[in-house]
């Protein structure tokens, strides 16, 4: 009897160790991003927004310490972000996929979520398919129909009649172009031309003079960042197609701070679509913009840094809700209609499509204390995505 008892507390003894060692071990969370090549400073961006909401919150969540192990893919590379996602999962034996500011490196990697069944968080690839490539995907950024379908319903709303659309002839201008036209057509307004420009093109002249001689009231325009703010924005002003004679509209990213820079006065009057706004008067947004801005020495926090940020916020929710489990179906389930207090305002996740659902922000550039800047004219709160499976 003695035997048996001292054979139960030791056993009792190992389970105990046991549990204990569970609940300190390390979760791997695997982050693919273009680290370098010509993504490198958007993939930055994003991680700084993950650096940030572990510093804030510290590296444990239920019982569990996270590590966060980087894979440059150099992109946009699907082939290898596929192998990347291959490898974290094989070798490193991650618990959760995250990262992907590129939607082919997204869709490179959606099957070895699938296979492996892990939960994969992309915080920022916005082309609306992408949550439809594997049931364990979950989005904390944006889709760019999402924010344009919205603007094309809203530029009608304002009186506009028509449009030409000038956007960069790559897979987020095809999407904005397709998704702010069928926005502005199904109110009511007409597409009077509709022009795709090289993805790496300082040159818009030719472009711009098109726009000239089909005097539409007003261009819609999608470009990346980097240079092409400034070129397009000159080309532009040197046509007299400018504010406030002529309403030029675009996605966000033609007025973000470091484009305003470049673009000077030219930027003056340009309306934008966006989901995140530094300018945005909310105590949490304020706190986000001086904790980053403090971390980045002066750098303002931009769409992908958001992006990384809810996606962290998103991936130690679901593992509170699970109490560790890191199973890919428990996590997904646990993130199915979760929303939150983000500093871009209210989010949640569409309990169906696994899409973040979000407040979409109408901005206009303007004078501030003597400096331009992004002025919300007007919110539209609780915005899906309208085109999953459409736009493409």
């Amino acid at each position: 009897m003695l035997k048996t008892t001292a054979g139960a507390a030791v056993l009792a003894l190992g389970l105990a160790f046991s549990a204990g060692a569970m609940a300190q071990e390390t979760l791997k969370i695997g982050v693919i991003l273009p680290y370098s090549g010509p993504f490198a400073d958007a993939a930055n961006q994003l991680q700084a927004g993950i650096d940030l909401y572990l510093a804030e919150h510290g590296n444990e969540v239920a019982g569990r310490t996270i590590e966060i192990i980087k894979r440059d893919t150099g992109g946009p590379a699907p082939d290898v972000a596929r192998r990347l996602a291959q490898e974290l999962v094989v070798r490193d034996n991650v618990d959760i996929l995250a990262g992907f500011a590129l939607t082919p490196e997204a869709l490179g990697a959606a099957e070895i979520a699938t296979e492996a069944q892990k939960l994969m968080v992309v915080m920022n690839a916005a082309t609306s398919i992408v949550t439809e490539q594997s049931p364990y995907i979950v989005r904390t950024g944006v889709t760019i129909p999402q924010l344009n379908y919205s603007f094309g319903g809203w530029a009608y709303e304002q009186g506009i009649r028509e449009v030409y659309t000038l956007v960069a002839d790559y897979g987020p201008g095809i999407d904005a172009e397709a998704s702010f036209a069928k926005g502005f057509t199904e109110a009511g307004g007409t597409i009077v031309g509709a022009d795709r420009t090289p993805v790496a093109n300082p040159d818009f002249s030719a472009f711009v003079q098109r726009v000239a001689d089909a005097s539409p009231e007003a261009v819609y325009i999608f470009v990346p960042g980097g240079a092409q703010p400034a070129a397009i924005g000159k080309a532009l002003a040197d046509r007299g197609i400018a504010p406030p004679d002529f309403k030029v509209l675009a996605q966000g990213e033609l007025t973000h701070p470091e484009a305003m820079e470049s673009m000077g006065e030219t930027a003056r009057g340009i309306i934008t679509t966006f989901h995140y706004t530094l300018e945005r008067d909310d105590p949490l947004n304020a706190a986000y913009v001086e904790g980053y801005t403090s971390a980045n020495n002066g750098r303002k926090p931009d769409l992908f840094s958001i992006g990384g940020y809810d996606g962290m916020h998103l991936i130690f929710e679901a593992l509170k809700a699970t109490n560790g489990d890191t199973s890919g179906d428990a996590l997904v389930e646990a993130a199915k209609g979760m929303a939150w207090d983000s500093p871009r305002g209210p989010m949640s996740i569409d309990p169906e499509t696994r899409d973040v659902v979000q407040t979409v922000y109408i901005r206009e550039v303007q004078e501030v204390d003597g400096e331009l800047q992004n002025v919300i004219l007007e919110e539209i709160p609780a915005v899906k995505d309208p085109l999953h499976g459409v736009a493409k």
